[in-house]
């Protein structure tokens, strides 16, 4: 075979690993999130009850844009 169809061959086969992967990543992201949802004020509340706080609808707010503004630092 000549040099010109292996380089064609071997853009193609990148190509298709490519696109490949990103819908494999892209899928394996989906069912990530459905089994581990991000932490919501429900969640929120659920745990400062576990750890023995009254959860106040003020202190829920203040949670909850800290934890905004540290995932927006990342």
């Amino acid at each position: 075979m000549s040099t010109t169809i292996w380089v064609l061959i071997v853009i193609l086969a990148l190509i298709l690993g490519f696109v490949g992967g990103f819908f494999a990543a892209r899928k394996y992201m989906e069912n990530y999130l459905k089994k581990n949802p991000p932490i919501n004020e429900s969640m929120l509340k659920v745990m400062m009850l576990q750890m023995g706080q009254k959860p106040s609808e003020k202190k829920l707010h203040q949670m909850m844009t800290a934890m905004k503004a540290q995932g927006k630092k990342k």
